[in-house]
């Protein structure tokens, strides 16, 4: 894992260490910290693909603004990796393309 270690903020604070998967992988975090922060310490760096083009998606702004980072949890919840904390066996996923409904009832409509 790739971590800072010796920084200010994280002197004097314990960390339990976790496991957690991602897309089936078993990996290791620390409890509550967001999921993107854990899957970049294991070098995960592609979260979903683009629902329209394919492409991979990943960590844009790491603040909540953007919906980039939306990965898929074990309850089928659709929720922002920087913003949600990761817990003992959490299974989470990431997305895949979707149809798109608008192009398919413009295709269909012209």
């Amino acid at each position: 894992m790739e971590r800072i270690t010796n920084h200010q903020l994280l002197k004097n604070k314990e960390r339990k260490k976790i496991s957690f998967f991602f897309n089936e992988v078993e990996l290791e975090g620390f409890e509550g910290e967001p999921i993107a922060v854990a899957l970049l310490a294991n070098n995960i760096r592609n979260l979903r693909v683009h629902e329209e083009s394919g492409s991979t998606r990943g960590i844009y702004c790491n603040i909540g603004h953007c919906f980039e980072c939306r990965v898929m949890t074990q309850d089928s919840e659709v929720v922002r990796a920087c913003l949600t904390p990761i817990y003992e066996n959490m299974k989470i996923t990431s997305l895949t393309s979707l149809p798109n409904p608008v192009k398919d009832w413009s295709d269909k409509h012209v």
